[in-house]
């Protein structure tokens, strides 16, 4: 049950999704004017040192967007948007009368087809409108678990009824946020406030990526975005530290806010860290000089006043499981 998280909609007063795509360009440097109708792109807030303020989906539904944004930054993202937005001829839309389930893991198809019709024939990062016995639902094929599967949107009135017929198959168990928060570890998906925050850039975070070329320097839509100046330069020269994934030696993890070593030099911290239930062994993320991000850099964690060794890892630790 994902429904803490924020769901709005973004209404240009052309009645064009184009339009209202244009407009949110404004504040994210993700290609949202080249997002066709019935897909989703992962984007982000950035303010104008260029950090990010938070991580969102943007979906095209043919004549409006549709933004799912984090929890605890959704009445912040609401305002941020109101405020940006006014003078561009766009509505911002709290959804407050929908919850949102997200359905993850390998036979996630199999399991909900029975209840939506259309999910089969969706691939990672398609959204669709569909009926249901549970009334008209929102999905998307994605969620934030590095496994196949969709989240949903459902009227309010029906959730339980939903969540009760997708739990009443055997082949599905209930999880928490804890599990989400170690699948996502494995994944080497960020969390906003421990992984990205106000004072990390997107290239520091290593989520360049969701930067469209159309944005970047020489793009037919380049800069326009908060921070534009400093993000567009770290793509250019590199920035001074970098998101990694890192792997600690023995069983013991190494939690956020351990401090990284280079011999007496303090070169880094862990953001995120647990023992990961599908490799076996522990699993951090955080951030280090750019000197020493190179795969397979041997360095020290602090655990309790004892300096303790670990390696700078490819990430993901586990292989995504999407249906592309």
């Amino acid at each position: 049950d994902v429904s803490h998280m924020g769901q709005v909609i973004l209404r240009a007063d052309s009645g064009k999704a184009s339009d209202a795509a244009r407009a949110l360009e404004t504040l994210v440097p993700a290609d949202i004017v080249g997002l066709v109708e019935g897909r989703q792109r992962y984007a982000l807030f950035t303010n104008d040192d260029g950090g990010i303020l938070d991580d969102l989906m943007v979906a095209n539904r043919g004549d409006h967007l549709f933004l799912v944004v984090n929890a605890a930054r959704a009445a912040h993202d609401i305002a941020h948007l109101q405020d940006g937005l006014s003078g561009h001829g766009v509505t911002v839309e709290p959804v407050r009368n929908r919850a949102l389930l997200a359905v993850q893991g390998p036979l996630a198809e199999a399991v909900l087809s029975p209840h939506a019709a259309d999910a089969a024939r969706m691939r990672f990062m398609d959204v669709c409108v569909t009926s249901s016995a549970f009334g008209e639902i929102w999905m998307s094929r994605s969620g934030y678990t590095g496994e196949d599967g969709y989240e949903i949107s459902v009227p309010a009135a029906n959730a339980e009824a939903l969540a009760r017929a997708l739990i009443g198959d055997p082949r599905v168990m209930s999880i928490g946020l804890g599990a989400r928060d170690s699948l996502r570890l494995e994944a080497g998906l960020c969390l906003y406030g421990s992984d990205i925050d106000e004072t990390t850039t997107p290239v520091e975070a290593a989520l360049t990526w969701s930067i469209g070329k159309a944005r970047r320097e020489g793009g037919d839509r380049s800069g326009g975005f908060p921070g534009a100046d400093r993000i567009l330069r770290e793509i250019a020269e590199g920035a001074p530290r970098k998101r990694v994934g890192l792997a600690p030696e023995g069983r013991a993890p190494m939690r956020a806010g351990t401090e990284i070593f280079d011999g007496d030099s303090q070169v880094g911290h862990v953001t995120s860290g647990a023992f990961g239930p599908s490799t076996g062994t522990p699993v951090s993320m955080g951030y280090v000089t750019a000197e020493h991000a190179a795969t397979g850099t041997t360095l020290d964690g602090e655990v309790r006043g004892k300096r303790l060794p670990l390696r700078v890892a490819d990430l993901p630790f586990v292989a995504p499981g999407f249906k592309r």
